[in-house]
């Protein structure tokens, strides 16, 4: 057994600053009396509509779990043929749910929609896969990274993380930088635990790269054996903020400039 660690606010402690403009409430309108009303009209005929509004055009509808494939039936029969995204989102310490987003299309009249669902942590979902088949890989998607379990699907695996790899990396509750066993995954199955010493633990934190560090990156810029010292070059990378995330930039500042107008 793998010690308890309570995660409930495990990504609560930003070590990175907030920095990051944060985009206001789009303004929401009612689907009555607009291009989707024959649309919110025939879902309402079949299932229960729970809310609806029309938000950067495109109609959204909230519908129960239990109806998702119904729903996507008589969407995908109404002319969205297309499915461009499925969009799952942890709210387990708000309700203990998922909410789960299909983004459709109708090529036709140029119209988008989103079905908007909600899944609880220890129940399930129909896996909407034989509706539209690229949800196939996007279900397994979810399932890798958050973890909702969709019944029927034809193939529900991990997609991205090892089979055996333990939680699901995107749930708000995981660690920014990995648990342990994501800190020595890759030395305990390459080399095994007893190398763990020689080798040392895996870089989580990708987002703090030094190019003049040669102990845990092998190439920045060039080669250069682990431990030796840092090869002087020209270009010195910048980072867009002090004390921020450290996003390198490509370009120095003092050779910027900034341009008024097209040429």
């Amino acid at each position: 057994m793998r010690e308890y660690k309570n995660r409930t606010n495990a990504q609560k402690q930003d070590y990175y600053k907030d920095r990051f403009y944060h985009a206001p409430q789009t303004p929401k309108t009612a689907i009555q009396d607009s291009e989707f009303e024959y649309l919110l009209n025939e879902l309402q005929s079949q299932i229960p509509i729970l809310n609806s509004f029309i938000e950067l055009d495109i109609a959204v509808f909230f519908i129960n779990k239990e109806d998702n494939i119904k729903a996507l039936r008589l969407a995908k029969d109404l002319g969205f043929v297309s499915f461009t995204e499925l969009i799952c989102s942890d709210f387990l310490a708000k309700d203990g749910s998922y909410e789960i987003q299909y983004l459709l299309l109708n090529i036709n009249k140029r119209q988008r929609i989103r079905i908007v669902t909600t899944c609880k942590a220890s129940e399930t979902i129909e896996s909407g896969a034989l509706v539209y088949k690229a949800l196939n890989w996007s279900e397994r998607e979810a399932y890798d990274m958050l973890g909702i379990n969709f019944i029927n699907h034809p193939n529900l695996k991990r997609l991205l993380m090892p089979d055996d790899w333990f939680d699901h990396p995107l749930k708000k509750s995981y660690p920014l930088q990995g648990d342990e066993f994501a800190q020595w995954y890759e030395i305990d199955r390459i080399f095994g635990k007893e190398y763990r010493e020689v080798v040392g633990p895996e870089n989580r934190d990708p987002g703090r790269v030094d190019c003049d560090d040669t102990e845990n990156f092998s190439r920045i810029y060039h080669e250069t054996p682990k431990g030796a010292e840092p090869v002087t070059i020209a270009y010195k990378q910048e980072y867009q903020e002090d004390e921020g995330v450290m996003f390198v930039k490509k370009v120095k500042r003092a050779d910027s400039k900034y341009i008024e107008g097209r040429r």
